[in-house]
């Protein structure tokens, strides 16, 4: 009986399936500080230096950080202040959908903050949702299988090496399944508005056996070690970690055009503690929060102040106009729409097929 009550208990109460928050005590070890609880998609090891550096700044705060999947995030904090619970006092998600639709149905409060009138307007929503990262959607390539021509740097040149190459590279291309993978199918629904050509580049992989997966890991995995030539659309921050580890994979910045996603922070609205989660935000928008980022995390910053760490700066520098940032806006909605979402969907399913 003991153990049925507790398989029904776990099957009811699923999250405690989950990790564990991560508790980081004060620095001053005061038995009365303050706790920030961080909502967040990041990985906690890669958060780990932005909270002790916001630690370091805040050393009679401790904070506990709660790693979950990005649609948790929003469903948890909408649960919780639809029930009159208290919930996150920062919400740090990939999602920018998700994040936007919080903020555009009042589950964020405003955040008037020293950097905000200088944070870039396609990166502020209302002061409520900011852009903290610049991460743009990359061609990965196996460097070796390379040698005796350079890897294609547009659209156009994908195709026609596809269609050059044929069976000697069938089943080795590999992108995001966009059915799985929210930043698969946010870059799908860029390409749609930005590309007229994008159904040519989806049939050609098509015709090539590309290979769908949810995560970027298991696509880089495979170019790292030769079973794949290239991946497409592939988030770029993970990309840079993995080619500053593996000498074998190798990173294009589309120039016809390269989209660049963002992760978004906000307050929520119902957070317990909302000046606790405006000083994190505002230490993830100073210029020491946005160095950590762009230095320790390898993830490039938004920050207009951090110029010599910057991955981002150096981009514009490069690409100027064919960078295509995704704007922080309720544009960003479109694609929640199911039915919306579905046709996108089913078409991207159909142009596979046809070869």
């Amino acid at each position: 009986m003991r153990y049925l009550i507790s398989l029904l208990f776990f099957v009811l109460c699923p999250r405690l399936l989950l990790a564990a928050p991560v508790i980081f005590p004060s620095l001053s070890g005061a038995p009365d500080a303050r706790t920030l609880v961080v909502y967040s998609s990041l990985d906690e090891p890669l958060a780990k230096p932005m909270i002790l550096g916001f630690q370091k700044a805040n050393p009679d705060v401790a904070v506990r950080y709660e790693d979950m999947l990005t649609g948790e995030i929003y469903d948890r904090i909408v649960k919780e202040t639809d029930a009159g619970l208290k919930t996150a006092d920062f919400a740090f998600s990939s999602a920018m959908d998700l994040q936007v639709k919080l903020s555009n149905d009042g589950y964020a409060q405003r955040s008037d903050l020293p950097m905000s009138g200088r944070w870039p307007a396609w990166a502020n929503w209302r002061n409520t949702a900011y852009a903290l990262t610049f991460e743009p959607a990359v061609f990965v390539y196996h460097k070796p299988s390379f040698t005796k021509e350079a890897p294609p740097s547009t659209r156009a040149e994908f195709v026609a090496y596809l269609k050059r190459q044929g069976a000697d590279v069938f089943g080795r291309i590999g992108t995001y399944d966009i059915e799985r993978s929210g930043v698969g199918f946010l870059f799908m629904a860029r390409d749609q508005e930005q590309f007229g050509d994008i159904w040519d580049v989806i049939q050609a992989m098509g015709a090539a056996g590309v290979k769908l997966y949810s995560t970027s890991q298991a696509i880089l995995e495979r170019v790292a070690d030769g079973r794949f030539v290239l991946g497409y659309n592939i988030l770029g921050s993970y990309a840079a970690d993995w080619a500053a580890r593996h000498p074998d994979v190798g990173i294009v910045l589309p120039k016809d055009y390269t989209v660049v996603m963002s992760r978004i922070g906000l307050v929520p609205q119902a957070s317990a503690s909302p000046d606790l989660g405006r000083r994190y935000l505002e230490f993830f928008m100073s210029k020491e929060g946005q160095t950590i980022m762009a230095r320790q995390l390898q993830i490039p910053a938004v920050s207009p102040e951090v110029a010599g760490e910057n991955t981002a700066n150096t981009m514009q520098e490069m690409l100027g106009a064919q960078l295509r940032p995704v704007p922080v806006s309720p544009g960003l909605m479109v694609y929640l729409d199911q039915v919306k979402r579905s046709r996108l969907i089913a078409r991207w399913n159909e142009v596979l097929r046809l070869h």
